[in-house]
């Protein structure tokens, strides 16, 4: 039963040969010509998804990012103590992160808009679960390069571990000069990089290819470096990690103190903002009609502390000038977003009134000039002819007798000034 346990989960099964996978590895090592033209290309297309904040861009930039090749190089030199394959690996890698870093800050230069969305912040402050990301991803990936039947994990490893996003948030924050900006997103790239590597590592020593060294004591010397390392790069996206956990944890707090003390009293809370990384913290709030004297804010600020609002100071925004002018600011941070929904209900309206007949006599009309047809319907349906496109059909639908068709055809054409136009006569018992 156990013997059998481990043949389903044996990772040999189903293993391409050595030599084979080796080979495919080097050859897609290599940044050269068309890579490096896919590359840019990729850079591009992630720059421009971060820039109108769409996650389908930003993901078609990934499936198309050569980037995996020389990382998934570097640490099957690594497994197999192979330096030179070492060192292509890292020069290639450097050349492309270059040519990317390059890319995107001009494009980022060069582009007016440079407001910083949802997507491109969020590649701005790594924390450990980037960390397992890029590592079960990479895990993932060397997995799949060493099976015979492949499949289509790769684009899947390209997504989850977000190579391209990164490193173009690095570009924007040169562009723009903003450096947190640029380390942040270039230490998240430097971890997918490092943890794909790492990942490739465990697996091609699990795997057992052969090593391309002599003596054991340099084995050794990879390894504490590799241990090193790991400890380098993990120790700053634990703090990372939980720093973001003690900012959501006052966040909520903060939130459940607000409800308690204002809202649950009916208080109209019209302005809100808590900001966790000043010092100290601060919660601005403002409110519709009340206004609060200096003892009653005062007396508000004590009762922080005994809230868990530790080292935190209570501002209620009274200037009704200062109050204006801090909504619309909020307001400004959410025009693309508006304007998107807008563009979206705008086509919507446009969809449901080409389905519109704004003709309230027309039925009046029918009844007179044919009076023997009765139970009359109409509207606008799809027709599907034998092409990959719909069009919209008038059609009119009536009961009764001795009536011409196609008169009533080329009159309701006319009428309506419609080309397609379609009646049918129902029989009634």
């Amino acid at each position: 039963m156990i013997r059998n346990i481990f043949n389903f989960i044996n990772l040999h099964n189903g293993e391409e040969s050595k030599d084979k996978v080796l080979d495919n590895v080097i050859a897609n090592i290599s940044f050269r010509g068309s890579n490096l033209w896919i590359l840019a290309c990729a850079i591009i297309i992630a720059s421009i998804g971060l820039n109108v904040n769409s996650t389908a861009v930003i993901i078609g930039a990934m499936l198309i990012s050569p980037l995996m090749g020389p990382i998934v190089g570097a640490g099957f030199a690594l497994g197999t103590y192979n330096f030179s394959l070492l060192k292509k690996s890292f020069k290639n890698l450097l050349i492309a992160t270059f040519v990317s870093l390059t890319v995107s800050a001009v494009y980022f230069y060069i582009s007016p808009f440079k407001d910083v969305q949802s997507e491109l912040l969020s590649r701005t402050a790594p924390t450990i679960y980037d960390v397992l990301i890029a590592f079960f991803g990479g895990l993932v990936g060397v997995i799949a390069i060493t099976r015979v039947q492949k499949g289509n994990p790769i684009p899947g490893v390209a997504i989850a571990t977000a190579l391209m996003p990164p490193l173009c948030t690095a570009g924007f924050g040169l562009a723009t000069f903003n450096f947190s900006y640029f380390f942040g997103a270039f230490y998240l790239y430097t971890i997918n990089c490092f943890f794909i590597c790492i990942a490739t590592f465990f697996v091609v020593k699990f795997l057992q290819y052969p090593s391309s060294l002599i003596e054991s004591k340099y084995e050794k010397r990879i390894r504490y470096g590799i241990s090193i390392l790991i400890v380098v790069m993990i120790v700053p996206s634990f703090y990372l990690a939980y720093n973001l956990f003690n900012e959501k944890k006052f966040n909520k707090t903060a939130e459940t103190f607000i409800q308690k003390e204002f809202e649950k009293n009916g208080y109209t809370v019209i302005y809100k903002k808590i900001d966790y990384n000043s010092t100290p913290k601060i919660i601005d709030l403002a409110f519709l009609n009340k206004k609060f004297t200096d003892k009653e804010i005062a007396s508000f600020n004590k009762m922080l502390a005994d809230n868990g609002l530790m080292d935190t100071k209570l501002n209620i925004r009274q200037d009704e000038t200062d109050i204006k002018s801090q909504i619309l600011s909020e307001i400004n941070k959410f025009d693309n977003n508006i304007s998107e929904k807008d563009i979206a209900i705008s086509k919507l309206r446009q969809e449901l009134d080409s389905y519109k007949i704004a003709d309230s006599t027309l039925l009046n009309e029918v009844e007179i000039l044919y009076p023997k047809i009765y139970n009359v319907s109409y509207g606008k349906i799809e027709q599907y002819p034998r092409t990959d496109s719909a069009r919209l059909q008038f059609t009119l639908v009536y009961s009764g007798d001795e009536v011409d068709q196609d008169q009533l055809g080329r009159w309701l054409q006319k009428r309506l000034n419609e080309k397609n136009v379609k009646t049918i006569k129902i029989e009634t018992e």
